[in-house]
């Protein structure tokens, strides 16, 4: 369809002095009243530089008959009198207000000047001149100038306080609305991908403010509120500036914590503002970000209803759906926990629809791999799905920051495009912590950390229903001294008995391996027993998984009170019952242990093949321990370091610069020729 010809409907929104013009006038004015005050300040100097002392007629008549004034000038007023300023010939000292003081300079009021008086200055040798006077409208101006400008400062101030949209004592019950202006970079639902439910739903609130006779003709209602609900990072944020970007209208966006302030009824005064600038440029969109930060039940807690978060929860409540209704006004939130929210607010009529932006599935996540490389140069071996397949559980933020370690692990290679390689080894970084490659490990800590990770690998392959193995290593990350990542082929929404306690024993494999080689235990395994025994309980208590205690729901969660629990709860199984709990915990992780450490003894000669390899090479994975498995000879460089190279900036042993592809053939024909001993060939080559 084109759109070519269709007029632009899209109103700017009222903001009051947020407009750029009114912006530009308060400016304007600013600029003024500053050039007027430094105006002023000049004049008053130069009109004044330095008051002269006002002596008396008596006194003016003694320095007249001895002679001191050198020289007098004489201004008359508009009240018909002279101003005789004089200067002294030398100081002298006269009493002003009781107390002696030196002048040089004096004023003094005369009732007239005739020839008489002009003869005597004459005769006494002074030098004098007639001035001007000043106009007396001008003089009452000067000397009112300073109360004037004093007077609409602090009106200026006083205004900017209450209406000039900065911080001030007055600016408390503004809301802090961000706007999404033309100038801001514009997102729209081709930038998101992986939750393609969440994007039609809220099409059609983009389709109603584009057209929203679409609807009403048929009886049909836009939903008042959209609350967009899911875990961390899988992109409800984006999700809204997608429909800030969709629809042509204002789009309003604050946070759930922008509301919340020290000063009580603050928040409702806020929410009161935002809802009156919304009624202004409705139909618009108002999003409010982590809405639980104001949202949260009502009743719990120490301050009970008079709760400043109680009140501006109120006050939401009712702008959404009471007596007066915000029609055109469309409310999207979002939140990743909607277990603490109010009922009162999930309620149709307020908030109507509830979108799930749960994580994305194995087509969702490639997808986001697509959307996130756009502006990435690609190598060829880079494969999506497989990056997809290799990634369960990650949100579109992970997913996101993967691609981003990749290109600058690439760029660190001096790389000119991004390979799997990269891929892998940011994936890596992100799900198993980055390596500590200069902590120093003993050879003895060394090989027992050898022994137990591949404890936990081969483990995870002989027994059945365990996720495949996808790296082995015991180079240090994150805390840990090493690491055997599984991931599983497929996205799994359910877990079978089976599946739980296969991961059990393989949680359990490292430290059998460690009992069978060295008849001891380390503390490296406190993490295995932490989370086998969280599994095992939950298998108990949450999962009805006991054949003694049978399908039980038996948790007993302690819940917060400021969630709006009660402060006290009563337990709600009897001791016996928590022994045979425990007792069913024991069971399953003691038979987990016994099986671990029998299927390890059983293939005790591949523990130590594989344990020894691990050692030299220090990272093993899932191509190399298939190898390994049917008994075959390990490459000394594997296809994607090959691949790696070629996009590399590298130089020779001779010292010149070359492309990579050259350097990787050669180490491919290397590598052909070499013998099989296991060991990695000898590239010679540096990182430009």
């Amino acid at each position: 369809m084109d759109n070519s010809n269709k007029p632009n409907n899209k109103r700017k929104p009222n903001l009051g002095n947020n407009d750029p013009q009114n912006k530009f006038a308060r400016n304007l004015m600013i600029w003024i009243f500053i050039g007027l005050s430094v105006f002023s300040l000049v004049l008053m100097l130069q009109n004044n530089p330095q008051q002269d002392t006002k002596v008396t007629y008596s006194e003016y008549k003694m320095f007249l008959n001895r002679d001191l004034i050198e020289k007098a000038v004489i201004t008359k007023s508009q009240l018909n009198d002279f101003e005789f300023k004089g200067t002294l010939r030398k100081e002298e000292t006269v009493s002003v207000n009781g107390k002696a003081k030196q002048i040089k300079t004096f004023t003094t009021k005369l009732g007239h000047v005739d020839a008489d008086t002009e003869k005597v200055w004459e005769d006494k040798g002074i030098a004098w001149e007639y001035q001007e006077g000043d106009s007396m409208f001008w003089g009452t101006i000067f000397s009112f100038l300073p109360l004037i400008l004093l007077v609409v400062l602090m009106f200026f101030i006083f205004k900017r306080m209450q209406n000039g949209g900065q911080k001030g004592i007055f600016t408390f019950g503004k809301a802090r609305i961000r706007l999404l202006n033309e100038n801001s970079e514009k997102i729209t639902f081709n930038d998101v991908a992986g939750v393609e439910e969440a994007k039609y739903e809220l099409q059609e609130v983009v389709e109603f403010l584009k057209d929203p006779t679409k609807f009403s003709r048929l009886g049909g209602k836009i939903p008042k509120g959209v609350l967009l609900l899911g875990p961390p990072g899988t992109g409800k944020t984006l999700l809204a500036r997608a429909v800030a970007g969709e629809a042509e209208a204002p789009f309003f966006s604050m946070s759930g914590a922008d509301f919340v302030e020290m000063f009580v009824g603050v928040g409702a005064s806020r929410v009161r503002d935002l809802f009156e600038q919304a009624k202004r440029n409705s139909p618009c969109i108002v999003f409010i970000d982590e809405i639980d930060a104001v949202g949260r039940q009502r009743g719990a807690g120490m301050g009970g209803g008079n709760d400043e978060r109680e009140q501006t929860l109120n006050q939401l409540l009712v702008e959404m759906d009471g007596f007066e209704q915000s029609s055109g006004i469309i409310i999207i939130a979002a939140t990743n926990r909607p277990d603490v929210l109010d009922p009162a607010l999930l309620r149709p009529g307020r908030f109507d629809r509830q979108v799930i932006v749960d994580r994305p599935d194995v087509r969702g996540r490639e997808q986001i791999f697509k959307v996130h490389t756009k502006k990435v140069p690609i190598s060829e071996d880079v494969q999506f799905d497989i990056l997809a397949k290799g990634t369960p559980g990650l949100s579109g933020a992970d997913i996101a920051n993967i691609v981003n370690e990749a290109a600058l692990l690439a760029a660190r290679r001096a790389s000119d495009k991004v390979t799997m390689y990269d891929f892998e080894n940011a994936k890596d970084k992100i799900l198993m912590g980055i390596e500590r490659k200069s902590m120093i490990i003993s050879d003895k800590e060394k090989e027992m950390t050898a022994y137990h990770e591949m404890g936990h690998a081969l483990i995870g392959i002989l027994i059945p229903h365990c996720d495949p193995i996808h790296k082995v290593t015991i180079i240090p990350r994150g805390r840990a001294l090493g690491v055997t990542a599984s991931l599983p082929d497929e996205d799994r929404h359910s877990w079978s008995l089976e599946y739980i306690e296969a991961k059990i024993i393989m949680l359990m494999g490292g430290r059998a391996a460690e009992k069978i080689i060295f008849n001891n235990f380390t503390t490296g395994a406190s993490n295995d027993i932490q989370r086998a025994t969280d599994l095992a309980r939950r298998m108990v208590c949450e999962w009805g998984m006991s054949e003694l205690l049978g399908p039980i729901n038996l948790s007993n969660k302690e819940e917060e009170v400021f969630m709006g629990r009660d402060f006290n709860k009563g337990r709600d199984i009897s001791e016996k019952t928590a022994q045979s709990i425990d007792n069913e915990i024991r069971r399953i992780i003691t038979e987990a242990a016994d099986k671990a450490e029998s299927v390890l003894r059983t293939n005790l000669e591949l523990l130590h093949f594989t344990s020894k390899i691990l050692l030299e090479r220090e990272t093993i994975d899932r191509e190399e321990l298939d190898i390994m498995l049917k008994g075959e000879e390990l490459p000394p460089i594997s296809k994607q370091q090959l691949n790696a190279i070629k996009y590399m900036n590298v130089i020779l042993n001779n010292g010149n610069k070359s492309n990579g592809n050259a350097v990787a053939n050669n180490v491919e024909n290397n590598t052909e020729n070499n013998s099989k001993t296991g060991n990695n060939v000898d590239v010679n080559i540096s990182g430009n």
